[in-house]
């Protein structure tokens, strides 16, 4: 899936309720939302503050030491900025510089406000590290869960190319995981601990899109109040993944084939040559030859980005995949929102006969909005959005001569005894997996019939006694029983 990253809120931390109630107006008008606090005492009842883009925070005595204290206290710790107000400080000092990303003062300036938020949300990228060598980023792997085919492909293409220096090309329908295969290549590269740098081409209007991926000096055109870094820069030393190349014009293709080429670039505004060391990825949904043929996209650019191909497979290809997929997401669920559901077998069954134009993207959507309209409940097919249910499909679900029905059961992914089981490729420690079925099915029986020990015992063909132990054993809790 193409997980494009949720904008996340700037914090701002001011005494002063006039000055920030104007600065979070100020963010509003540049779609940034805000959260304001009084005092930075008041942290602590936020919790993890790694949830936010940037902290503007206002200039008082002995910020320093306070700011220092913040980041031990929070790995993940957000890129902070310093709000002078009407007190002076000078940010060149080391023990500022190291701490601060630089200065606000009391006039803000929409130039020097949004250039502070671009280098906190990349700073806030490129230090986003794994916390541990061999350690799987679930953030990583939404869309390449599965055993189909086409996806076990997919994930031994990456671990092949992952550990070398090979520019790869990503293609595949919009929401399929271009930009999750992209992370995993980073994510098992030699650059691992580097930054990772996405930008989209065709979301950059191309009088800027120069001076995104290459940076501008101050002054170069209008609105350049001072010297940035393009994303090139930024990536120095790890990966930069181009998204939607297709997309990218005429012009800055040629000055990208040169980067390409002689691995060196300048900025908007400069004749100084800037040596490169980045790794390139890029991905598109668009047909790349088609283009060559209409004069849109350069043959000998496509020939440099095409050294390793990888192909994503449209989510309505591997339906197979998608109760692994569903669990996934549900996982995700519980683990950010603190919500959840369960599909019933119509349900499941439902959902794989969907054609998926939006692909997992739309399937992720699906999912939120399932835990928000049935928090904690069943989803049957009748709650699913007419387009994915037509009518007259729950009965012919359960018609005899249905397709096999498939069923999601707290990860666990049941089909016909017709059909045989797949062996994940890493092997399966069964007596885990066996315990996890027979969980499953003990807190699915309790919850049809709302928790009287006895019923679920009968559903389970099994004694209530043997049940109630099951119970004890598995510490399942049930619902209130009826007597």
């Amino acid at each position: 899936m193409s997980t494009k990253k949720e904008t996340r809120k700037i914090l701002i931390i001011d005494a002063n309720a006039d000055n920030s109630l104007r600065l979070s107006h100020q963010l509003e008008f540049i779609d940034q939302e805000s959260k304001i606090l009084s005092s930075p005492e008041l942290l602590d009842s936020l919790g993890d503050v790694g949830v936010y883009q940037a902290i503007l925070v206002a200039n008082f005595h002995g910020i320093v030491d306070w700011a220092n204290k913040l980041k031990a206290k929070h790995e993940n710790c957000p890129p902070m900025i310093i709000m002078l107000g009407d007190q002076p400080a000078d940010i060149s000092q080391p023990e500022l510089e190291s701490t601060f990303i630089g200065c606000l003062k009391s006039d803000i300036r929409y130039g020097l406000l949004s250039d502070l938020l671009h280098r906190a949300d990349v700073r806030g990228t490129a230090n986003t590290t794994p916390s541990k060598e061999g350690t799987q980023n679930p953030e990583l792997f939404r869309s390449l869960v599965g055993n189909s085919r086409a996806i076990v492909r997919v994930r031994k293409m990456v671990d092949q190319v992952a550990p070398t220096e090979a520019t790869v090309l990503i293609l595949g329908e919009s929401g399929t995981g271009k930009e999750v295969v992209a992370r995993n290549i980073h994510y098992y590269s030699n650059r691992r601990n580097k930054p990772f740098v996405p930008i989209n081409c065709g979301a950059i209007p191309s009088e800027l899109l120069e001076s995104e991926l290459f940076g501008h000096e101050k002054g170069s055109f209008t609105g350049a109040v001072g010297a940035r870094e393009g994303r090139f820069e930024l990536a120095e030393g790890g990966t930069i993944f181009l998204d939607e190349i297709g997309d990218m014009p005429l012009p800055m293709q040629v000055k990208l084939l040169r980067v390409i080429q002689e691995r060196s670039f300048e900025r908007v505004g400069s004749n100084k040559t800037i040596k490169s060391d980045v790794r390139l990825v890029a991905a598109t949904h668009r047909n790349l030859e088609t283009l060559i043929e209409e004069g849109t996209f350069r043959e000998d650019l496509y020939y440099r980005l095409n050294v390793f191909p990888v192909e994503m497979p449209p989510l309505s290809s591997r339906a197979e995949d998608l109760p692994l997929l569903v669990n996934e997401l549900i996982t995700r669920l519980e683990h950010e929102k603190k919500s959840s559901v369960r599909l019933t077998p119509a349900a499941m069954m439902a959902l794989c006969n969907y054609d998926w134009p939006g692909n997992v993207r739309e399937l992720a959507n699906l999912m939120e909005r399932m835990t928000i309209l049935h928090p904690y409940g069943v989803v049957d097919v009748g709650d699913l959005p007419p387009k994915m249910a037509p009518h007259g499909r729950s009965q012919s679900l359960n018609s005899d001569d249905s397709a096999p029905a498939m069923e999601l059961v707290q990860g666990v992914t049941n089909v016909s005894l017709n059909d045989k089981p797949r062996l994940p490729r890493d092997g399966i420690d069964l007596k885990q997996h066996l315990t996890d079925i027979e969980i499953s099915l003990i807190e699915q029986a309790l919850d049809e019939c709302s928790g009287v020990v006895a019923h679920a015992a009968n559903r389970l063909k099994i004694r209530r006694t043997t049940l109630v132990e099951k119970m004890r054993k598995y510490n399942i809790q049930r619902p209130e029983e009826v007597s």
